[in-house]
């Protein structure tokens, strides 16, 4: 099985901009849904998660690093990715480490839980859910927003930003947009 079945449709969104060689970052990635993604499309992943059991999962050539991100100090000091990916995971403390490690003309992709997941199942626990427009805030200033979702996708509830750092000779301008798919026509 491709591992583009098991991945989040946020991130198969904004997937065809990667390009092979590009570094990427999958934070608190578990069992390395998004990593193994990445490598299939070529990037030079690091997978980061407490988890070391889960962390086997993931394939070479994937550098690994288990790191407790909650009690420990942030693992990857200056680095920096042409990619972050984070998806259902929330450590407010990070947030300036993960829009920092945004290289110049990298990506973030973010997807998690918002304030009113606990209506329909976990996380419940209000440290581990965005407050409105959270996840837009920390980005504002820092990053480039290209997009911004804040609602119930698939019986959850979440924010999902996908934004890029600009490279002080560039303007969002001069970047292509993005093309959507075309409508499909109905059968008479």
């Amino acid at each position: 099985m491709a591992a583009s079945e098991f991945a989040s449709k946020w991130v198969m969104r904004w997937a065809p901009q990667w390009a092979p060689g590009m570094s990427a970052l999958d934070l608190a990635c578990g069992g390395g849904r998004h990593s193994r993604l990445l490598l299939e499309r070529g990037l030079h992943v690091t997978a980061v998660d407490r988890d070391a059991e889960a962390l086997l999962q993931i394939p070479e050539p994937a550098r690994v690093l288990c790191a407790d991100l909650e009690n420990s100090p942030w693992p990857l000091g200056g680095e920096r990715f042409d990619l972050v990916l984070v998806t259902n995971y929330l450590w407010r403390p990070l947030l300036p480490q993960i829009v920092e490690a945004v290289a110049e003309g990298g990506w973030l992709v973010y997807e998690t839980f918002a304030v009113g997941q606990e209506q329909f199942g976990r996380p419940r626990n209000p440290d581990f859910l965005l407050q409105p427009g959270e996840l837009l805030a920390a980005c504002q200033g820092k990053l480039h927003v290209l997009a911004y979702e804040d609602g119930v996708v698939n019986g959850a509830r979440i924010q999902r930003v996908a934004a890029r750092r600009l490279r002080p000779h560039l303007s969002p301008p001069e970047w292509p947009l993005l093309e959507s798919p075309a409508p499909q026509e109905s059968a008479p």
